[in-house]
């Protein structure tokens, strides 16, 4: 059975590209051995993260146990848990977005202010978020999964 998770957190140092680097790389070789995908959107503006996983869900459940657990993060809050007939991101094994090159009109179209809170937003607004920003072509790491 395929599961949709889509997780925020905030991270305990500030967001720099070898932070998001070194999170996307081993997410990547991770995922390809447990038949994960996804996609990692970070923001500098208020150090958060929003990430979606899918996959079958003994493996989503036991990466996002891992993840509550990971010193790099804080706060993590679960802000959808779905099964799923399909997965939205299948093409990345772990795609990346960088939200301080994205248009801030994309993200205000989803959110009360420009900047990312996903604290403040629904899921269902954070995961259409999420994919608005994956078909307007702003994946800044793609894996090709």
């Amino acid at each position: 059975m395929l599961v949709r998770l889509l997780y925020a957190s905030r991270a305990t140092r500030e967001i720099d590209d070898a932070l998001v680097a070194s999170i996307v790389g081993h997410a990547q070789k991770y995922n390809v051995e447990h038949g994960i995908t996804g996609i990692l959107c970070s923001s500098t503006q208020g150090n958060v993260f929003l990430q979606a996983l899918e996959g079958g869900r003994a493996a989503v459940n036991t990466l996002y146990a891992s993840i509550v657990r990971d010193p790099r993060h804080r706060d993590v809050t679960l802000l959808v848990y779905s099964e799923i007939t399909e997965r939205r991101f299948a093409g990345w094994r772990m795609g990346s977005i960088n939200l301080n090159r994205v248009n801030l009109g994309s993200i205000l179209r989803f959110s009360e202010n420009p900047v990312l809170d996903p604290f403040s937003m629904s899921g269902q607004s954070a995961l259409a978020l999420l994919e608005e920003l994956t078909s307007t072509a702003a994946i800044v790491t793609r894996d090709g999964a």
